[in-house]
């Protein structure tokens, strides 16, 4: 059997009073995109926070191949799974190439300053985004779409195997969510293991390889879109009346949400 990229082992995490998850129990299977999805404030980012390290589990343990990743040393632990989180802010007057450049930090030491890998890769990351053309450009310049997309380069300049993304599409327009979404199922199908905080379960079932359902701070459903994003599951998860049929483009589920009782007309 093959071991998990991340384990989450019975964990349980709060913050200043009762837990916002407890008992919970995840695998997140080398390579493909995993979507968490879920109502609002059910623990979708919480639980992509301890699985990236910002959060400590007063029980249970995460594990990365098998190790608990709080055991491992911080730069060791950058070096295997990069972390983007909700509207990262960008430092003043940075370009998009420095601040790409800065997720080579794990990788450098007293001993290994930059150098020319360091700037290849670093170029590669910016192709791989499609942000060549705005290299030279400041961060703050950019287009919510753009900015989102250097950010996610930086991440992919550590060199991760694993990148877990929170809400990547928030504040974005259709078009800009779309190019996101469509650049994590390449990074996905190129080798990569991505796990994002998704709200449009539509994208979500549409991109994504695998999904998993929260509420409440526990996981109600996890597996395909088709296994996930059914009428039972989104009456347990969202309390909501839906047909779920499928995408006239691409076959995958399509949720059309049923009018509210005594909605206008």
């Amino acid at each position: 059997m093959q071991t998990p990229a991340l384990h989450a082992d019975g964990i349980r995490i709060g913050y200043h009073g009762p837990p916002v998850i407890d008992g919970l129990s995840l695998d997140i299977t080398t390579g493909g995109f995993t979507a968490i999805v879920g109502p609002n404030a059910c623990g979708k980012s919480t639980l992509l926070r301890a699985l990236g390290r910002m959060l400590v589990p007063s029980a249970g343990d995460v594990l990365l191949d098998g190790r608990a990743i709080g055991g491992m040393r911080g730069k060791e632990f950058a070096r295997r799974v990069g972390l983007l989180p909700q509207s990262p802010i960008a430092p003043d007057a940075i370009t998009v190439a420095d601040l790409v450049a800065r997720g080579r930090y794990p990788h450098q030491s007293l001993l290994r300053q930059w150098s020319e890998d360091d700037a290849r890769i670093t170029a590669e990351a910016i192709e791989e985004v499609g942000m060549a053309a705005h290299a030279d450009r400041l961060v703050d310049e950019l287009s919510g779409g753009q900015r989102q997309r250097a950010w996610i380069a930086m991440a992919l300049a550590q060199e991760t195997g694993v990148l877990l993304l929170d809400e990547p599409t928030t504040f974005l327009d259709i078009a800009h969510q779309i190019d996101v979404l469509e650049l994590c199922a390449r990074l996905a199908a190129a080798g990569r293991t991505v796990v994002a905080v998704l709200h449009d379960l539509n994208l979500a079932a549409r991109y994504a390889d695998r999904m998993v359902a929260m509420r409440d701070g526990r996981i109600i459903a996890e597996g395909t879109a088709e296994e996930v994003v059914t009428a039972r599951v989104l009456r347990e998860a969202y309390e909501l009346e839906a047909v779920v049929i499928d995408d006239p483009e691409t076959g995958r589920p399509l949720v059309v949400p049923r009018a509210r009782r005594g909605a206008a007309r």
